[in-house]
């Protein structure tokens, strides 16, 4: 299980990163027809409202390693519900 405040660190830039994106959108068009003041706003946003600096976490344990972005779950969730039989069209292969 992942800290409380890590979910909730990746919650608050999702957010952040919704807030700003029109907003760095039109900054990046600016920047690319070659406005240096554009440069500097865009540079002058914060950090954490980059979508690059998003990670996947599992839904259920908030693992932020071996996502299945199809599920919204990690590898381990997604092998113990499977097996369980939580997770609709998935059964355990045999052959």
């Amino acid at each position: 299980m992942a800290k409380e405040c890590m979910k909730a660190r990746e919650v608050k830039r999702a957010k952040l990163v919704a807030r700003y994106a029109a907003k760095r959108a039109e900054l990046k068009k600016a920047v690319n027809q070659g406005d240096y003041e554009a440069a500097q706003a865009l540079q002058a946003l914060p950090k954490n409202a980059s979508p690059v600096r998003l990670h996947n976490r599992c839904k259920v344990s908030g693992r932020p390693k071996g996502y299945m972005r199809q599920f919204g779950l990690s590898r381990i969730q997604f092998r113990e519900m499977a097996s369980k039989g939580l997770i609709p069209g998935v059964r355990k292969a045999s052959w």
